[in-house]
């Protein structure tokens, strides 16, 4: 196989996943608060991150940008609570689809702080992908959206911050430092708050949170393992394939079924983001 139907298959996987933890998320958050579940992952996160760590500990913790940090671990926290909410009030592939949106507001911060070049293509093909996503939260004829749908824009919102603050850091930070300061910070940011939110869970449940962390965790390490075997534009396309998965979890564990206008909305969403991917890849060959 070419390294690209590696990372293709490895990108899959990694998808299935994060499907599987969310879906997980969606039965966990009926006995246990959302912080709960997110602080459970991060220690796992920080267990998993500690070889690194320790490499360069102290130094790890030295930054010269603080206030990308803090914007950075914001974005993250919001993202990662959002997507654990968003599943517990909301169908998993409507929450899914929604959380596409990540990709139209990276291209916008893009342009506002990392000042790359955006084309009328990448423009178009934002505001296209935007209809998409009004479609999704299927206003009705009196003007109203489905509030919860605001909740995976919201942490779609806070993804972009945080990978457009990674792009950033990445230029001067190290990997330890990256993932000492997610896998405390936020693990600090959820941890907090269960002094009066905790519920102490029973074998099974600890075995259910602690199930979670571990599979979230592996997601991570093998979606890097994908970008490492096939190139970003070609690997970045099968985050779609977490409609599918949840479309056949949310049926199987919770008898949802998309209505018409999840299916649309997910159907202009993925072909906006599928052009824009395109048209990089045109770019990069002229």
């Amino acid at each position: 196989m070419s390294d690209n139907t590696k990372g293709i298959l490895w990108a899959l996987f990694a998808a299935a996943l994060f499907s599987v933890v969310i879906a997980m998320a969606k039965v966990a958050v009926v006995q246990y608060h959302v912080l709960q579940i997110l602080f459970f992952r991060q220690i796992v996160v920080f267990l998993s991150s500690l070889p690194e760590i320790t490499k360069s500990f102290p130094e790890s913790l030295k930054t010269q940008r603080p206030g990308i940090h803090a914007a950075r671990l914001i974005g993250a926290f919001t993202a990662l609570s959002c997507g654990i909410w968003a599943v517990a009030v909301l169908p998993l592939t409507t929450a899914t689809t929604l959380a596409f949106a990540q990709v139209f507001f990276v291209a916008v911060l893009a342009l506002v702080i990392l000042k790359e070049p955006v084309g009328p293509h990448r423009i178009g093909a934002v505001v296209v992908g935007f209809i998409g996503v009004i479609v999704v939260m299927r206003p009705g004829v009196d003007g109203l959206i489905d509030i919860n749908a605001l909740i995976p824009l919201l942490g779609a919102a806070g993804a972009a911050v945080a990978v457009t603050a990674v792009r950033k850091l990445s230029q001067t930070e190290t990997t330890a430092t990256l993932l000492v300061y997610q896998s405390v910070f936020v693990g600090a940011l959820a941890g907090i708050p269960l002094i009066w939110l905790w519920v102490t869970p029973d074998i099974f449940g600890w075995f259910f949170l602690v199930a979670m962390g571990v599979l979230a965790t592996l997601g991570q390490w093998v979606g890097v393992h994908a970008l490492r075997m096939g190139e970003a534009s070609v690997v970045g396309n099968m985050e779609y394939s977490k409609l599918i998965y949840a479309t056949v979890l949310g049926y199987l564990l919770f008898s949802e079924l998309p209505d018409g206008y999840t299916i649309l909305g997910a159907c202009i969403i993925i072909g906006s983001s599928i052009y824009i991917f395109w048209r990089e890849q045109v770019k990069r060959s002229a």
